[in-house]
């Protein structure tokens, strides 16, 4: 793993701009960046979030079956470190965000233990948030 990450950049669909840039900027917490009346950027923890508007299609959520959870297909996120894991967990369970996963710990005690949750935004699309306590687990086998 390299020691010195660059931002990188992802760029997803909103079927409601307004709402969406609720989600990220008040519920989530993430700064708001650059914008138009059809893209708004975000620092998300140092990288960079676009949402960008698209009409709703009527793709349904697929899932594929990990450690005995139903994780939704496509789906994006950042790997955190242990303590903001916990604070930002913590922080949208208080907001009452409905998880598709909980925050919970994934192979206990093995290669590659983390902690992890899954939650849609208003536009339906899959986040993932996850955490090591040993970063130089990231890749285990």
């Amino acid at each position: 793993m390299a020691n010195n990450l660059t931002p990188f950049h992802v760029a997803i669909p909103v079927h409601n701009l307004a709402e969406c840039r609720k989600f990220y900027k008040d519920t989530l917490g993430f700064e708001e960046g650059r914008s138009s009346d059809q893209w708004v950027d975000f620092n998300f923890f140092g990288h960079q979030l676009v949402i960008h508007y698209k009409p709703k299609s009527n793709e349904e959520l697929h899932t594929n079956p990990v450690d005995g959870k139903a994780v939704p297909v496509p789906h994006y996120g950042v790997v955190l470190d242990w303590d903001t894991f916990e604070t930002f967990s913590k922080k949208l369970t208080d907001k009452g965000i409905e998880f598709v996963i909980a925050p919970y710990i994934r192979f206990k005690g093995l290669p590659g233990e983390q902690a992890t949750m899954f939650f849609l935004d208003p536009a339906g699309n899959a986040l993932e948030f996850k955490a090591f306590k040993d970063m130089k687990q990231l890749f285990a086998k």
